[in-house]
């Protein structure tokens, strides 16, 4: 398992370096695809838990908000997103005067799909647009995935403590203080090897800033996973998808990705 999820990084790694790097239509059209694949995900985890919710309308929602997020920021907002909330109503309307009793509730999880995965994924967007904005996501993803990898692993020497024990029984109180421990020491390294290589040298983010901003991902991302798992549990379904060996689904791979980029961006408006 170990040994595929490696495989899989090393392969997808030097693509999404590339887009982020990029930037512009080459990192829209990256995750635009990516949080496509996870809508779809999203609407098999709940016809597989017996609710129809109404795909076409989640994935074109997520797609629609993550390209107006390109081309119009924030604006198009105003218009968009009670487009689709009304958009998703008459969908789910119709579907109950076809005989779908359950139709509040499909109407439920298609505006989750379209609010959870777009909206909060379409800050990938905006982050990148950001002054120096491939550098903040190329600290922003490495504070999770160390997160991440802390926790696994000093999880699963040292961990004897459920976290959360009903929901997800293996993750560990010293696994996820773990992962932020190595967060906050990770990200100082992570700054200084840029600079040392020269990649980026007029960087805004002194070793003690990285430190916190390892705090806030470690803290806070894991959440996602959390969230996700939620759904899978309900539906009884142990990943979102099979695309990705070792690692699942798309949704599975971005769960805590979700809540990164929407955290990030507001601490470096806010703080930056």
């Amino acid at each position: 398992m170990l040994l595929q999820r490696v495989l899989v990084v090393v392969v997808l790694l030097p693509f999404g370096l590339a887009a982020i790097l990029a930037g512009d239509l080459w990192f829209v059209a990256m995750i635009t695809l990516i949080l496509g694949l996870a809508a779809a995900e999203y609407v098999q985890l709940f016809q597989a838990g017996g609710l129809q919710p109404t795909g076409l309308l989640i994935v074109g929602g997520v797609i629609s908000i993550v390209l107006v997020r390109y081309w119009n920021d924030f604006e198009a907002d105003q218009w968009l997103l009670p487009l689709l909330v009304l958009l998703s109503m008459i969908s789910h309307l119709i579907a109950y005067e076809r005989g779908r009793d359950q139709a509040a509730t499909d109407f439920a999880a298609t505006l989750g799909g379209i609010f959870y995965i777009g909206l909060l994924g379409s800050f990938f967007i905006p982050l990148r647009s950001l002054q120096d904005g491939e550098w903040w996501l190329l600290l922003i993803l490495p504070a999770v995935w160390l997160a991440d990898s802390g926790a696994f692993f000093i999880g699963r020497r040292f961990g004897t403590r459920a976290l959360v024990p009903r929901l997800s029984p293996n993750k560990t109180w010293e696994g996820y203080l773990g992962g932020i421990l190595v967060a906050v020491l990770g990200m100082p390294l992570l700054v200084l090897l840029y600079h040392s290589l020269g990649l980026n040298p007029d960087f805004p983010l002194d070793p003690g800033n990285a430190a916190i901003l390892g705090l806030v991902m470690g803290v806070f991302p894991t959440l996602g996973d959390l969230g996700e798992s939620v759904i899978k549990r309900q539906v009884g379904i142990k990943d979102s998808g099979s695309l990705l060996p070792g690692h699942g689904g798309v949704f599975d791979r971005i769960d805590s990705w979700l809540w990164a980029v929407v955290i990030g961006y507001f601490y470096i408006v806010w703080f930056f």
